[in-house]
This record gives structure tokens, C-alpha cells and sequence, in this order.
């Protein structure tokens, strides 16, 4: 509502009454009614909120506007008190029209963050159902397996029902066997006693049967019954002592029985054992599976709190030299961190070439040989093909020198040759410069690394090495010499070459070369293309992976070396220890190559290493994290498997 230039009937006949000699509410005492004026105000006031339409966005700043015009009645009213007051309501009016600038800032903030919000919401949605999912099958696998526990034990209590029963059956044959056993006792001394009572009366009967003398015949009868007595008590004797034997047929029977009902024993407790392991395996997997739920969820969460949007790379298309063609070829198969680092080379490479000149760093201790200078030094401005060839020609002059001088030492003499002692300082400083900012280069990145000590040289050397080995291995297997190789001769190739490498790693090398899974191995391939590097010294995807596989198993080495010491970081290891943990690691260590790594971990010469079964007595300790460190900087490579092969 737009403030009126001229009070309402009813505030005009307020003021009058105010300004008059019979102004009645400053004539009645405290405490009485209400000055008609005060009225009026609040009538006017309860008269325009009750015109104003509240359903509106703008609502509350409308229901302002009566107390705002009430407020410029009473400062054109007191006129005494209208300079405080209108100061009083231009600061506030100042404060809101500062308030709604700050709100009509942040609803653009307020709609990101509620679509952020569903962004979140909809991934925890997601993560919750897939949780759900995996407590289900678990929940499914466990039920599978308690059933499969109680139909075990369910055989178990058949099989050892069984075994009762076969038990029992075999004491009902033993009782059965051993009256029989009593029985046949008692019929054979009856048959005894009848036979010798029939002897005894036919002997009686007929005396001259025998034509013997019948004195002789009863001793002898004696005899044989006192004969017969003590076999009989011989027998009894034995019957008592082997009684409770069993027959061996039925005893070897009934061994093979219970052999083979303890065996089905074993092997059930033994299909019990595995299944209870298992299901307690799986109880702490489950368990583990909650835990990390758990903890992916409070990662989430703090990840929710503290995470800001993903930038949108795009917008580098307008900034970059190039437009977006470029910078699509420079963002191609990079990451966050490496497109940063690529937007910061494109950033720091205009910079450099607006600067005309260097400040001279001094001569500080702290400051490179080659870089000692007092004042201006000029930037020679040069383009990234012209420093990395001129680098390509350092290292070329340098391997042919074989290494008599430091490589810092060496640089700024190369330079000194190459543009003169005048404008051989200008040069080192400007391809520091560049080869400190451009990370991304191949060429650039390793020589800077070299320069300030951070890489031995002969890292590069060894890689380069190497791959002049392979490409003369796949030269000498292209017998057309066309160039070409077939999928399979370059995986015999690499296999020879590297002969230490994984399959995997050997099929990642042939898909940087080019081969793919649905691929034949009779496809062809154009091996030279796999050492090119373009203008700028960026080599192909296959140097690049080759490189990669060799800073990776360069530290999975030296992490093993770690493993097998046992040590911690802070802590000393001795030569002797070191020299076993690498012969352990790496039993296929040449001396000469053994020898190297230690004079490396240990900083001092090779001549000055002791012997075998001798001590050195300074410098055989060091903090392991330093002699890691100085490993890391040289060139360290696995020479043979951890464990000899037997021979065939």
C-alpha cells in the first residue's frame, strides 16, 4: 500500500483535536480512558489490516505498510521529535531493504539445496533397499543352512539309533552263542560218561576179550581216566579264560560294521564341523556387512555435511586456449585431481608468458647450482615443444657422457654449451619454470624429478632401456618386417620381455595396445605405433601403462620388503637384516644388483659395504622409512620369483 500525501478524515480530526486548547487526553489524568487520538490511530490501523489481502507471497511486508504510515503520522504530528524519528525509520528501512536483497540472494542457495537434498535422499533410498536386499539372501543362505544343520543331525541321531540297535543285536547273538556254548558242554560229558560206562561193563562182561591181563587194563584205565580228568581240567581251564571270545568270522564281521559306522560317524562330524564353521563364518560376515553398512552410512552423512558440488568441467571449454576441442582433448580419461592439474598448466603456461623477466632466487644454501643468481633474469618465452626437445637433447648428450659429473652440474654445463654463458642462466630459468609447472608431461615431470633429486636418473635410463628391448623384440619377430604383429606374436612378445608379470598385467599392456576381449588373436597390429609420442613428448597409452605397471611394482616390492622385516616406519633396521629380508623377497639377486640396493638404502658406496660375516661399524642402522625412501628414488625391480621353482 502506497502511503497517502494527505491523512484520512479521522487522523485529521485527531491532529486538530491534539493542537487545540481542549485537547482532551492531555488534560485527563493517568490511568483514565484512552486519549481519542490513540484511538483513532488504532481504529485506522485495525480498519487497514482487516483491507489488506494476507494470502499473497508478500503478505507480511503489505501488513508493514499501516504501521509505516501510522509512524509517518505521528513524526508529521510531533514536530519536535521528527528529525529522531525520521532518522529512527530510515535506518530501519534501510536494514529491511538489506534484509530482502539478502533474501532474494539465497533463494537461489535454498532451491540447490533442496535439490541436493533429493540427490541425497534418493542415493540413501537406494543404499537402504540394496542393504535390504543383501539381509534378505543372507537371511535366505542362513535359513539354507540351518536346515541343512538339522537334516544333518538328523542323520546322526538315525545313524546312532542305528548303532543301538546293532549293539543290541549283538548281545542277543552273544547270549544266544554263549548257551549254546554250555549246552554242547554239558552233552559232550554225557557222552563221555555213557561211553565210558558202556567200556566199563563190556570189559566186565567178557575179561578175555583183550587176551591182556585184566590188572594191567584197569591201571591203564586208571591212567586214562587221571589222563582224561586233567585234559578235562586243562579244557575247562581254557573255556574259562577264552569264554567270553568270540568267533573270528563274526568278530572281524562286526569290526568291519563298526568301522564302517564310525567312519559315516567321523565323516558326519566332520560335514558338521564345516557347516558350523561356516555358518559362523557367516554370522561375522553378516556382522561385518552391519558394521560397514554402518560406517558407509555415517560417511555418508558427514559427506552429505561437509561435500560441495561436483564442478562442472564445461566451463573450462570458454577459459582454455583452444575452445572446447582442446579442452576436450585435454580432459579426455582424466580425473578430478588431473583436470585440475591440467586447468592449473593452462593457467600457469599464460602466465608465464606474460612475465618478460625472472627475479634471481640468490645464493642461498637451499637454492639449486643452477639457479644461483642476483637480479633480473629474462624469460625466453619458448613453446612446450621447443623445452622438450631441448630436455630430449640433455638426456642424449648425458648417456652419452656416462654420468662423470652431477646431473644439476651437468644441466646448467649443457645449457652453457647449447645458448652460451650469457643467456645460459635466462634458459635455466625458464625451463625450470616449465618443467616445474607442466606435471602432466612425460618428459617434463621426469627430468624435473632428476633435477631436484627426487628420481636417480638411471630410473630413466633402465625404462628407456627397456623399451628399446621390446621394441627390438617385436622387430625381430615381424619376420615380413611390415611393421605388423599379430595379437598372439605381441603377447609372446611381452610375456618374453617381462617374464615376471601377471596375465592380468600382460593384458592390460595389449589393451593399451589396442586388443580387446571379443578380439581375434590373428587381428593385426601396428607395433611402431605403440613407442610414437607426439610433438610435445606425450607417449601412446601403451608406454604410459608400461610406466604405470613399473612405479606400481615398484612399490608392491618395497611394501613386501617392508611386510617381511616387520618393522614400523620409525623404526632402525641394520644391513645385515636388510640384505636377508631382499635375498627372502628376491632369492634370484645377483650380488652386484643385491650390493646396489643396500649402497642405496644406506647412502654410501658399494666399495665400502662389508662382507659377508663382517660388521660395519657406523652407518649400518637407519630409520626403515628412510631407506625405503632412498629405494623409491632409484631404480628397483624384482629379479626372479619369491620361491624357487623345483627343477624337472
Amino acid at each position: 500500500m502506497i502511503l497517502s500525501s494527505q491523512k484520512p478524515r479521522v487522523l485529521r480530526n485527531a491532529s486538530f483535536l491534539k493542537n487545540g486548547r481542549h485537547c482532551s487526553w492531555q488534560q485527563q489524568p493517568l490511568g483514565t480512558t484512552k486519549p481519542r487520538y490513540l484511538e483513532q490511530l488504532e481504529n485506522y490501523l485495525r480498519q487497514e489490516l482487516l483491507l489488506l489481502d494476507l494470502g499473497t507471497d508478500s503478505a507480511q511486508e503489505l501488513r508493514l505498510q499501516p504501521y509505516r504510515e501510522i509512524f509517518e503520522f505521528f513524526i508529521e504530528d510531533f514536530k519536535t521529535y521528527k528529525p529522531l524519528l525520521s532518522s529512527i525509520k530510515n535506518a530501519y528501512e534501510v536494514m529491511l531493504a538489506h534484509q530482502r536483497e539478502k533474501i532474494r540472494a539465497l533463494e537461489p542457495l535454498k532451491a540447490k539445496l533442496v535439490t541436493v537434498n533429493e540427490d541425497c535422499n534418493e542415493r540413501i533410498l537406494a543404499m537402504r533397499a540394496e542393504e535390504r536386499y543383501e539381509i534378505s539372501m543372507l537371511k535366505k543362505e542362513k535359513m539354507n543352512l540351518l536346515k541343512l544343520i538339522d537334516k544333518k543331525n538328523e542323520e546322526k541321531i538315525s545313524l546312532q539309533s542305528e548303532v543301538t540297535k546293532l549293539r543290541k543285536n549283538l548281545a542277543e547273538e552273544y547270549l544266544h552263542y554263549l548257551s549254546e556254548r554250555d549246552a554242547r558242554k554239558i552233552l559232550i560229558a554225557d557222552l563221555n560218561e555213557l561211553r565210558y560206562q558202556r567200556e566199563d561193563m563190556s570189559l566186565a562182561q567178557y575179561p578175555g576179550i583183550w587176551g591182556e591181563d585184566p590188572v594191567k587194563l584197569t591201571v591203564a584205565l586208571k591212567m586214562a581216566r587221571q589222563d582224561l580228568t586233567r585234559m578235562q581240567m586243562e579244557l575247562n581251564t581254557m573255556k574259562a579264560n577264552f569264554g567270553d571270545v568270540v568267533p573270528r568270522r563274526d568278530f572281524e564281521m562286526q569290526e568291519k560294521t563298526n568301522k564302517d559306522l564310525q567312519e559315516q560317524l567321523d565323516s558326519l562330524k566332520d560335514d558338521y564341523e564345516e557347516v558350523r564353521k561356516e555358518h559362523e563364518m557367516l554370522l561375522q560376515l553378516h556382522m561385518s556387512t552391519l558394521r560397514e553398512r554402518d560406517q558407509f552410512y555415517a560417511e555418508l552423512q558427514e559427506i552429505q555435511r561437509t561435500s560441495t558440488p561436483r564442478p562442472d568441467w564445461s566451463k573450462c571449454e570458454d577459459v582454455v586456449a583452444g575452445g572446447q576441442d582442446r579442452w576436450h582433448v585435454l580432459a579426455e580419461g582424466k580425473n578430478s585431481d588431473q583436470l585440475v592439474d591440467v586447468l592449473l598448466e593452462e593457467i600457469g603456461e599464460g602466465l608465464l608468458r606474460e612475465k618478460d623477466f625472472f627475479p634471481g632466487l640468490g645464493y642461498g644454501e637451499s637454492i639449486p647450482a643452477f639457479l644461483q643468481f642476483d637480479g633480473i633474469v629474462e624469460n625466453k618465452k619458448p613453446t612446450k615443444k621447443d623445452v622438450v626437445n631441448i630436455l630430449k637433447d640433455a638426456w642424449k648428450e648425458r648417456i652419452a657422457e656416462e654420468q662423470k659429473e652431477k646431473f644439476s652440474d651437468f644441466f646448467f654445463n649443457f645449457l652453457e654449451r647449447r645458448f652460451g654463458p650469457s643467456d645460459a642462466m635466462a634458459w635455466a630459468y625458464t625451463i625450470f619454470e616449465y618443467i616445474k609447472l607442466f606435471h602432466s608431461n612425460e618428459v617434463m615431470s621426469q627430468f624435473y624429478a632428476v633435477l631436484m633429486g627426487k628420481r636417480k636418473e638411471s630410473v630413466y635410463i633402465k625404462q628407456k632401456e627397456t623399451i628399446a628391448q621390446l621394441l627390438k623384440e617385436m622387430t625381430h619377430a615381424d619376420s615380413q618386417n611390415e611393421g605388423l604383429l599379430t595379437m598372439e606374436q605381441l603377447s609372446t612378445v611381452l610375456r618374453s620381455t617381462f617374464p615376471f608379470k601377471k596375465d592380468e598385467k600382460i593384458q592390460e599392456l595389449m589393451e593399451a595396445g589396442g586388443w580387446h576381449p571379443s578380439s581375434s588373436n590373428a587381428d593385426l597390429v601396428n607395433y611402431r605405433l605403440l613407442f610414437m609420442e607426439d610433438e610435445e613428448g606425450q607417449s601412446v597409452p601403451f608406454l604410459q601403462k608400461l610406466w604405470e605397471q613399473y612405479l606400481n611394482e615398484k612399490d608392491e616390492y618395497l611394501y613386501e620388503l617392508k611386510q617381511e622385516l616387520g618393522l614400523e616406519l620409525h623404526d632402525k633396521v641394520t644391513l645385515p637384516k636388510l640384505h636377508e629380508a631382499l635375498m627372502t623377497i628376491d632369492p634370484s639377486l645377483d650380488k652386484q644388483t643385491l650390493n646396489g640396493y643396500l649402497s642405496q638404502a644406506f647412502q654410501f658406496p658399494v666399495t665400502e659395504l662389508p662382507e659377508e660375516g663382517e660388521e660395519k661399524e657406523e652407518g649400518t642402522v637407519i630409520q626403515l622409512q628412510t631407506a625405503l625412501e632412498q629405494l623409491q628414488m632409484s631404480d628397483v625391480r624384482r629379479m626372479g620369483p619369491r620361491e624357487q621353482e623345483p627343477a624337472t
